[in-house]
C-alpha cells in the first residue's frame, strides 16, 4: 500500500516534460534568519516541497528464535546485511524513506530548484494502518546559469547551509544508515538482569546495541559515497529496542534493536588554502617623525 502526494503527475511540468520555475508568490519552511542566510550565499527559495509515502509493514523476515548468542563465545547477532533474516524489513525501511525523499525532489525540480535545504524526515503511525514517511523542506535555486543534473538534498538549516558553502563545501544528498539485529537471552544475560544481581554490565545487551550502531554507521558511509560525498554531517541517530517472547524456547525472550542514522553527504568544491581567523589589520602610524 503506497500513497503519494500529487502522484497524478509532476507539478509544474509541461506537456513535453520540461519544467519552468514558478512565477509569483513562493512559500517555504524557512525562518527569517534562514532566509537571510540562504540569500547571503546566492540562493533564492522557490517553494516548499513535500514527499510522502505510506507503507504497510508486514513480514519482517524473522521467523522463530535466532538462537543463543552470548558475549562469551564472541559470535555476532543476526545483522541487517543483505541476505540475513531482517533483510526484507531493512529494504522496506530504505525504500520508504527514499521514495518520500524522491517525491520531494520531483517537486523541487518542477519548481526549477537546484536543491532542498532543511529537509525534515519523519516516520509516524498512519491512522488507517501502516507507517507514514514524510520529507518536508524548502527548494532553493542558485543565482547561476549552471544547473546541477540532480537537485541536492540536505537536512542543514539555512544558516548551516550558508556556513557550509562559505567554508568551501557543498551538500550532495541525504544519506541513511539502517540496521536491525535480534538476540536470544541466554543464561549469562538472564542472570545479570534481576535487581538482585547487583550493579554490573549486561554485556550481551552492550554487544547487541554496539553491533547495530556499527552496522548502521557502515551503511551510512556507503550511502554517502553513492552521492559522491567526501564526508558526512550527521543529523539524527536513533536507537529503538524492544523485546518479544521467544517462539521456540519455553518462557524466554528475544531482544531486538534498530539503529537509524541520517546525515548529509558533503563534498569539497574549493581546494584553495584558507587561513583561519581574520586577516591581519594594516595600521598606519600617525605621529610625526622628528
Amino acid at each position: 500500500m503506497t500513497y503519494a502526494r500529487g502522484n497524478a503527475g509532476t507539478p509544474g511540468a509541461a506537456a513535453d516534460g520540461t519544467v519552468e520555475p514558478r512565477d509569483g508568490t513562493w512559500d517555504s519552511v524557512l525562518s527569517a534568519e534562514e532566509f537571510a542566510a540562504v540569500k547571503g550565499v546566492g540562493f533564492e527559495p522557490v517553494g516548499q516541497v513535500l514527499g510522502t509515502a505510506v507503507f504497510n509493514i508486514g513480514y519482517s523476515g524473522v521467523w522463530g528464535c535466532p538462537g543463543t548468542w552470548s558475549a562469551a563465545d564472541g559470535k555476532k547477532a543476526q545483522s541487517s546485511a543483505w541476505g540475513s533474516s531482517f533483510a526484507p524489513l531493512v529494504r522496506t525501511m530504505y525504500t520508504a524513506r527514499r521514495l518520500a525523499l524522491s517525491r520531494a525532489v520531483d517537486e523541487c525540480r518542477a519548481l526549477g530548484g537546484d536543491g532542498i535545504v532543511g529537509v525534515d524526515l519523519k516516520v509516524g503511525a498512519f491512522p488507517a494502518g501502516g507507517l507514514e514517511f514524510t520529507a518536508l523542506g524548502t527548494a532553493v535555486r542558485a543565482h547561476s546559469r549552471v544547473r546541477p543534473r540532480q537537485p541536492f538534498t540536505s537536512h542543514l538549516s539555512g544558516q548551516d547551509f550558508a556556513k557550509l558553502l562559505h567554508s568551501g563545501w557543498v551538500p550532495t544528498g541525504l544519506a541513511f544508515g539502517i540496521a536491525l539485529a535480534t538476540r536470544h537471552d541466554d543464561w549469562r544475560t538472564s542472570s545479570r538482569v534481576p535487581w538482585t544481581a547487583g550493579n554490573q554490565e549486561v554485556d550481551g545487551y552492550t554487544l547487541l546495541i554496539n553491533h547495530v550502531r556499527h552496522d548502521a554507521r557502515e551503511q551510512l558511509a556507503l550511502d554517502a559515497s553513492k552521492h559522491g560525498g567526501d564526508g558526512i554531517v550527521v543529523d539524527d541517530m536513533t536507537l529503538r529496542v524492544w523485546e518479544r517472547d521467544c517462539l521456540t524456547i519455553g518462557s524466554t525472550r528475544d531482544l531486538s534493536a534498530e539503529a537509524v542514522f541520517v546525515g548529509t553527504s558533503i563534498a569539497k568544491f574549493d581546494h584553495t588554502e584558507r587561513h583561519g581567523g581574520p586577516r591581519p589589520l594594516t595600521i598606519m602610524r600617525l605621529e610625526r617623525e622628528s
